[in-house]
């Protein structure tokens, strides 16, 4: 089993500083929720973000399909548009709760990367570094939980619910940063329940321990807390097996009017499952939302996916603010990079790195603001204002309070930094 258990200034280089120019049911809350509540409501403002969720658009959505429409223009597609809450902005339609919320969210139509490949764009997005044949660098969400405090739960803390073939990995940390995966939060967690009864487990784990035992002797000086690592994670693993808290995991016994304002599918529960995780201490929730690969039919295929994205999306902003954690909670939407501006010979969008579409919310990014433009004629690659990859990794650790450019040794004796970038003062609240 996969299990993860987690274990700090300001910093705008002058390169950053210049940059700078309705709730349904929520019967499910717990005594702790609202203890978290009340924590949150009573922070003082500019406190660091304590949790993060990424809802990742697998495939990558097409940004002039979703959140930078150019209707009426040769690149437009025959996209139409529906006004937002930050006024002038306009999404395309199906996306109207999305739009709704946008007075809590910011919109970044700039985002800029050098990868155009699936697998190497997403890894990009996650750890804020391109691709290394010599190192594998952490997801941001490793980065959250190995530099903040541990979190006092039985639980994983880092934690990837529908996740593709290329999951968030905990990196040079090492495996215990791993997410741990599940699915549709409809069914039961995955490898938790031993296959035998409790006598004979115990049995098992009697015996596991003498062969620990006698590997242990000799070895204790060297050995974490004079445990080995499979004890420790063996540890972990029986903690959560026999944890209440397993039950923020599944959805199934949750009344049926509060999963439909997310919209019943497997992604609004993955988003719904997402709060109540962060209400139960949880560092980081990734929830994806796969089938943006729009090579063809893409104005159909994009709407689709839209109807699946907008309830969700918007139900999450609107109870994290509801129950005071937005301020708490970095809320990043988007995917491996954006779409071409132009349509091909079977009606799809390719892969556009140059120019695409995030949204941020909540932890201390700025609310109701707009970042960068793209071309409407499709003409020119740079948008205005890029913000690069690295440069929004760095903003994230930022409003952490995560020193981003500290060095961590890594095992092959390479020291490497947090993130490579700066932080972009225009999206910080």
């Amino acid at each position: 089993m996969n299990t993860s258990l987690c274990q700090n200034n300001i910093h705008l280089t002058r390169r950053s500083l210049l940059r700078g120019t309705g709730v349904a049911g929520v019967s499910w809350l717990t005594p702790l929720a609202d203890l978290l509540a009340v924590e949150a409501e009573q922070a003082p403002k500019g406190k660091p973000a304590r949790s993060v969720i990424l809802l990742w658009l697998g495939g990558a959505a097409s940004q002039l399909d979703t959140f930078d429409p150019h209707p009426a223009t040769k690149i437009g597609g025959g996209i139409k548009t529906i006004p937002t809450a930050i006024t002038g902005v306009e999404f395309a339609a199906g996306l109207e709760q999305t739009a709704s919320v946008m007075q809590d969210v910011s919109l970044i139509r700039s985002m800029v990367s050098k990868e155009g490949d699936h697998e190497r764009a997403f890894y990009n997005i996650k750890t804020g570094y391109r691709p290394d044949p010599t190192l594998i660098h952490p997801s941001i969400g490793a980065i959250v939980c190995h530099e903040l405090p541990e979190a006092k739960i039985e639980i994983p803390t880092h934690v990837s619910i529908l996740p593709n073939q290329w999951p968030a990995r905990g990196g040079f940390f090492g495996a215990k940063y791993d997410a741990f995966q599940m699915y549709d939060p409809k069914q039961p967690v995955p490898d938790v329940k031993a296959r035998v009864d409790d006598k004979r487990m115990e049995r098992r784990m009697e015996g596991l321990s003498v062969v620990e035992g006698a590997f242990a002797q000799g070895r204790a000086p060297n050995l974490d807390q004079g445990k080995t690592l499979h004890q420790l994670s063996m540890q972990r693993a029986r903690r959560m097996m026999t944890s209440d808290q397993l039950k923020v995991f599944n959805v199934s016994d949750v009344p049926a009017g509060d999963l439909a304002v997310y919209g019943d599918t497997p992604f609004g529960r993955g988003c719904f499952t997402a709060l109540r995780l962060i209400q139960a201490g949880v560092r980081c929730v990734e929830v994806t939302l796969n089938g943006w690969d729009t090579h063809a039919n893409n104005l159909e295929g994009q709407a689709a996916q839209v109807r699946i994205l907008d309830a969700a999306y918007a139900s999450l902003i609107r109870d994290l603010k509801k129950l005071g954690l937005l301020e708490s909670t970095v809320v990043i939407c988007g995917g491996e990079f954006g779409r071409t501006p132009k349509i091909n010979n079977v009606g799809g969008r390719d892969h556009w790195p140059h120019a695409f579409s995030m949204l941020v919310a909540g932890g201390g990014f700025a609310a109701g603001r707009v970042m960068g433009a793209t071309d409407p004629e499709g003409e020119k690659k740079e948008p205005v204002n890029p913000i690069h990859v690295e440069d929004l990794h760095a903003t994230i650790q930022d409003l952490f309070g995560i020193d981003f450019s500290k060095e961590i040794m890594t095992p092959v004796g390479r020291p490497m930094a947090l993130s490579k970038g700066e932080v972009v003062a225009g999206l910080k609240a």
